[in-house]
């Protein structure tokens, strides 16, 4: 049997946090009451919890305090068994799920994460964070943190080789391979978070706002397990070793280990905010003859690719010397019919032009339909046609301006 495929960025991360399902809604609207009173009590108690946390020294004590009150925040943290946790390993190795994963972890056993993404100051200290000072390279990072296991006082350390959060369903994003440059000996953590009515997490939200909703709903259970720990083998690179425990985990946690990374993460939410501000107008606004006829060939076609394929026919009317497939291909990255046409015009793909005849796919009028056409040329206003190319200019200057001038206009033409 062939392996699952793996799978995209939209499963790997939320980017709505409200349910779709009409009777989860429902019971969100019942619950926002309650869930608005818990937020206030919830933000006077959790001031309370920062103190405390303050206040105590890093103890058994300590964690067994503020794991308590943080169950009244609604927070409550499960571990398979503490003894599997290795006492010898310095380097704790964990999936990342939510802004708060290194408090939890933290609540359970001593250990220092450090601050990879922010200005140092008192918010990276209040969140847990520890500050190296470093704001170079990955490898002076390495170097700061061989330093600080070198020191036996010092508490292990807990690195997310993701470097972003993802919703923990689907997969695990692919493992950089420098926290595996510290030590030889890491030992995985499994970690898997769960929530009623709202998801865990939402891919573009800041921490604050995620702070906010776990203080409304009802609880979040975090589920710690602990694995064996895994030593390098003789000769092994970083990258290996990584990949290697990325696989053990994947294996642990139930989900597919992706080649993704947090920059494939960035990109798809640029993408998904790009998308969300275009202007669309719904199908039902359009009048009938004004709609795109899809071939006969796409009405069995997935929707995505009829899109696609309608938004690679406006291009094509607006660039008919463009091959149909290079439209699609650069459609499916881009998502835009715009950017598609400001990528082919500013020669940012390249392709090779198809004659006017090859590049014309549209069906000829027949006779009857010419004369209707003409019987209705007087009631319908016939939309302007594309705009004429002019003559090659001689200078650079009024080269470039003719550009501009033929950019904007098939612009206008595409929006029609």
């Amino acid at each position: 049997m062939d392996p699952p495929a793996a799978p995209g960025p939209e499963r790997l991360f939320d980017s709505h946090r409200f349910p779709t399902d009409g009777f989860l809604l429902l019971a969100l609207l019942l619950y926002a009451p309650v869930g608005l009173c818990l937020l206030v009590l919830r933000l006077f108690i959790g001031v309370h919890v920062f103190l405390v946390s303050c206040a105590l020294p890093d103890s058994v004590l300590r964690r067994f305090i503020v794991r308590v009150m943080c169950s009244v925040l609604g927070l409550f943290v499960r571990q398979n068994d503490p003894r599997l946790r290795d006492v010898n390993v310095r380097v704790y190795i964990a999936n990342h799920v939510t802004q708060f994963d290194h408090n939890v972890i933290n609540l359970l056993t001593s250990c220092n994460t450090p601050a990879l993404n922010g200005a140092p100051g008192f918010i990276c200290w209040s969140r847990g964070f520890m500050e190296l000072g470093v704001t170079g390279s990955r490898a002076e990072l390495v170097d700061s943190l061989k330093v600080y296991s070198s020191h036996r006082g010092n508490p292990p350390l807990l690195l997310f080789p993701e470097e972003a959060a993802t919703n923990g369903r689907a997969g695990l994003l692919r493992f950089s391979s420098w926290p595996f440059s510290v030590l030889d000996v890491v030992q995985p953590v499994a970690l898997r978070v769960q929530r009623p009515l709202i998801t865990v997490s939402v891919a573009d939200s800041s921490w604050i706002t995620e702070l906010l909703w776990t203080f409304f709903v009802p609880f979040t259970v975090y589920q710690v397990r602990w694995m064996p720990s895994v030593p390098r083998r003789a000769e092994e690179l970083s990258e290996d070793f990584a990949l290697r425990v990325q696989e053990l985990l994947a294996m642990e946690l139930g989900v597919v280990s992706t080649r993704l990374t947090a920059a494939d993460k960035t990109e798809h939410m640029k993408r998904l905010r790009h998308t969300s501000l275009l202007p669309f107008a719904p199908a039902s606004s359009q009048p009938l003859a004004a709609r795109p006829r899809m071939p006969s060939s796409l009405t069995g076609a997935a929707p995505e690719d009829v899109r696609i394929t309608a938004m690679a026919q406006r291009v094509k009317e607006v660039l008919p010397h463009v091959p149909l497939e290079v439209i699609r291909i650069d459609l499916a990255q881009t998502n835009c019919v715009d950017t598609t046409i400001a990528n082919l015009l500013e020669g940012r793909v390249p392709f090779f032009p198809e004659s006017k005849e090859a590049g014309t796919d549209l069906p000829v009028p027949s006779t009857s339909q010419a004369a209707a056409a003409s019987g209705i040329q007087g009631s319908v206003a016939v939309p302007p046609s594309k705009p004429a190319t002019k003559q090659f200019a001689k200078s650079p200057v009024e080269r470039h301006l003719s550009l501009q001038e033929r950019k904007r206009a098939l612009y206008d033409y595409a929006r029609r």
